[in-house]
């Protein structure tokens, strides 16, 4: 099986084999032009050893410019010699476990948060945080922010409101419920979150319901500085985890049975996290987690309906594996010079690093003030990321400027927008290439 990413020539091949004649087949039927006549081969399924050789014979046989492959083993990694154009022609490689995993340190790390993403190289980030009663800037207009934490300058990129979005001006005032988006510095995201919603107490308890591919690699990364517990159902991978991970307990037995949550004291547990690779166990373990007393449940659904229908009214965070993995390969394919893409609120909305190229003759942006653009409604510009001299370009020290109407754009500047809606990509994309006398 084979399909095509919408808005962008990612073409995802999904074949049991990687048979010449299987992508033969697909190479007849899905053969789109991308951007310059260029394609992109991504296999995100399949044992690693599958996706490599997908990838050698697209190069091979198709001469496919761009190959993507998930490849879950770090070993390919250590010997990247592997993936270059005389052994596997892998030009990127993806771990969508491990970029799930990274996902969800972030949410432990900040847990009044609902999503936490970096640009930039993580100088910046994006925080999406529901506003409660209590929180200093609930009931004020967007314009006190920088009167109540004068010394940070961060920028409310968006709010939305009873699921609609609403352009923030100086003058919105933020309501108990909003769901904010807002861009800051990575070290000034605490300061933030602590004017929109109560400072919740620091989390130390994680209960993990799946002791797969996502929560084995996640208990891992967390055993270090939390108190973490496995619940895995089949015997001989629990036996496996309880060998490797020498820093949690992992316990044999059901997430979904009440008396085993119970006697592993659920009430104290200060997150709950149901990472099964099924929907239905992952929902009707959070819930029954957060009945019986877990202060905050997350759990991954793959099917939008199921999260749209539960988040913020019985769970405390749905998530969305394929919605977080898939940044990472449109950051790959979409036109012009795209640095990082998010998926936001399960794929209603999108957030885009561009890199500026050219010059005023060249591009529509260069020299211009971020008034004087002429952006679609429903796109905001959020930051820029800049070197701080042109010496610094290539050492990559740079500087983070909160959008202001008279910045003034300039070459290789990291551009960071918020669409509200996914639809707005395409006219963004087209609005920020660079002419053809650049080249």
């Amino acid at each position: 099986m084979t399909q095509r990413c919408a808005g962008c020539a990612l073409h995802i091949a999904s074949a049991p084999r990687a048979q010449p004649s299987a992508l033969r087949r697909y190479a007849r039927a899905h053969t789109y032009p991308g951007p310059l006549g260029c394609a992109a081969l991504s296999m995100p399924r399949g044992s690693d050893q599958t996706n490599l050789c997908a990838c050698r014979i697209a190069a091979t046989l198709f001469n496919v410019p761009t190959k993507i492959a998930r490849l879950r083993s770090g070993d390919y990694r250590r010997h990247p010699e592997l993936l270059d154009s005389s052994n596997f022609c892998v030009d990127f490689d993806i771990c969508p476990e491990q970029i799930i995993t990274d996902y969800l340190i972030k949410l432990i790390e900040f847990p009044e948060a609902l999503q936490v993403l970096e640009f930039a190289e993580g100088l910046v980030s994006l925080v999406a945080v529901r506003a409660v009663e209590g929180g200093p800037m609930v009931g004020r207009p967007v314009a006190e922010l920088r009167t109540h934490i004068p010394r940070i300058d961060a920028r409310i990129a968006a709010i939305y409101r009873k699921d609609q979005p609403i352009t923030p001006a100086g003058d919105t005032r933020i309501r108990a419920g909003d769901e904010i988006f807002y861009l800051a510095a990575k070290r000034d995201i605490r300061q933030v979150l602590d004017e929109l919603h109560r400072r919740d107490r620091p989390t130390r308890r994680i209960m993990i319901a799946g002791g797969g591919n996502i929560g084995s690699r996640f208990a891992a990364a967390a055993q270090g500085r939390y108190q973490v517990k496995v619940v895995e159902r089949d015997e001989a991978r629990a036996e496996a985890l309880g060998a490797t991970l020498t820093g949690s307990l992992v316990l044999l037995g059901d997430a979904t049975d009440e008396t085993l949550l119970n006697a592993e004291n659920i009430e104290d547990m200060d997150v709950f996290m149901a990472l099964t690779n099924d929907d239905e166990n992952n929902i009707m373990a959070a819930l029954l987690a957060k009945r019986l007393g877990a202060r905050r449940v997350l759990a991954l659904i793959n099917r939008r309906a199921y999260a749209d229908l539960l988040q913020a009214d019985r769970l405390d965070i749905a998530i969305s594996p394929a919605q977080i993995s898939i940044g990472t390969l449109l950051a790959r394919v979409r036109r012009g010079d795209v640095a990082a893409v998010h998926s936001l609120r399960r794929g209603a909305a999108e957030a885009l690093e561009f890199v500026v190229h050219g010059d005023s003759s060249t591009s529509k942006v260069i020299g211009r003030r971020i008034a004087e653009l002429n952006l679609p409604r429903g796109v905001s510009i959020g930051a820029i990321v800049r070197a701080a001299s042109q010496d610094s370009l290539a050492r990559g020290d740079r500087r983070v400027l909160m959008a202001h109407d008279d910045i003034l754009i300039e070459p290789e500047d990291h551009v960071i927008l918020f669409l509200a809606r996914k639809d707005l990509v395409h006219q963004v994309e087209r609005y920020f290439q660079v002419g053809l006398a650049y080249f």
